[in-house]
């Protein structure tokens, strides 16, 4: 694993990958909370305690200047995600629940 820094206190890029430093926790992973449930980043602190709010701030810093980058890099991990999701078979309990309406 190659382990890069970056332009941003707070933020590393592992791979290519930006991460918060010393953590494992990506900056998508971060940002993709803060839309979901709509969190401030002091929301986000009192989520991630461990997680400084300079390292937040870095974080959010680091997506919206590199924002078309890494929302392509969501879109592919969706991607991923709901082709492997495709691959799987119903499970028997999934199977019942459905035809139950």
């Amino acid at each position: 694993m190659s382990l890069a820094a970056t332009k941003y206190e707070h933020i590393v890029l592992k791979d290519d990958v930006p991460f918060i430093d010393e953590t494992t926790t990506k900056v998508v992973e971060l940002v993709l909370e803060q839309h979901a449930h709509g969190w401030s980043p002091e929301e986000l602190h009192f989520q991630h305690p461990h997680l400084s709010l300079g390292k937040i701030y870095s974080a959010i810093a680091y997506y919206w200047d590199h924002k078309d980058d890494l929302d392509r890099d969501i879109e592919r991990r969706l991607q991923e995600v709901e082709q492997i999701g495709k691959g799987l078979d119903v499970s028997p309990l999934l199977a019942r629940l459905k035809s139950k309406g």
